[in-house]
């Protein structure tokens, strides 16, 4: 059995480092991965079963689970983008509806919401989802000075959600970089079932 220590270990990190001891196995043989948090375990456990995977799980103490993936056959485990799941307990969701954060200097504007944008992605608690709509939406769009951070955001598996209509008016359709396109109908509801709205 191969032994994966991925305590203390931020998504994406446990995910990757079970795909390469996946590919480091000589034929079939089990993983025992060891994380600290119920969300690495749903992670591991999905990526498992998208590699048609044996997995099961169980918790040995607080702050302390085990995952094991009984893999079968041989071969290298296809690379996929690692995706993780947001913590659902943390409903947070923020509100982009401007390239500018604050009111005065446009150009000191941008700086701040940039600057917020990649603040956001050093949080120790990242929000389930961001919204952007009326200007907003151009940040997620090429060319935009924010998409890196929104991608590494995307990647740790913060939902982002651009408005269509916002996207049609500013001749951004084709231009979409991050997330996905969503409707007012999907942003009222995120935006009334969340635990804390935060608005830049």
């Amino acid at each position: 059995m191969v032994q994966v220590n991925a305590m203390g270990d931020a998504c994406p990190i446990p995910v990757v480092k079970t795909i390469k001891a996946m590919n480091e196995l000589q034929g079939a043989g089990e993983i025992e991965v060891l994380v600290d948090n119920e969300i690495a375990v749903q992670n591991l456990t999905k990526m498992a079963k998208e590699k048609q995977c044996a997995v099961k799980s169980c918790k040995l103490e607080d702050g302390k689970y085990q995952v094991i993936i009984t893999v079968e056959g041989e071969g290298k485990v296809q690379e996929t983008p690692v995706v993780c799941t947001p913590d659902a307990r943390n409903n947070t969701v923020v509100v982009i509806a401007s390239e500018t954060m604050g009111e005065g200097d446009e150009d000191l504007g941008k700086l701040l919401m940039k600057g917020f944008i990649y603040a956001l992605t050093q949080q120790e608690s990242l929000p389930s989802t961001m919204l952007f709509y009326n200007g907003g939406a151009k940040l997620t769009c090429e060319d935009a000075p924010t998409l890196e951070d929104l991608k590494s955001l995307e990647a740790q598996g913060v939902e982002i959600l651009t408005c269509g209509t916002c996207l049609n008016h500013y001749g951004l359709s084709e231009k979409l970089q991050v997330g996905s396109v969503t409707n007012m109908y999907v942003i009222a509801e995120k935006m009334t079932k969340a635990s804390l709205l935060v608005k830049p």
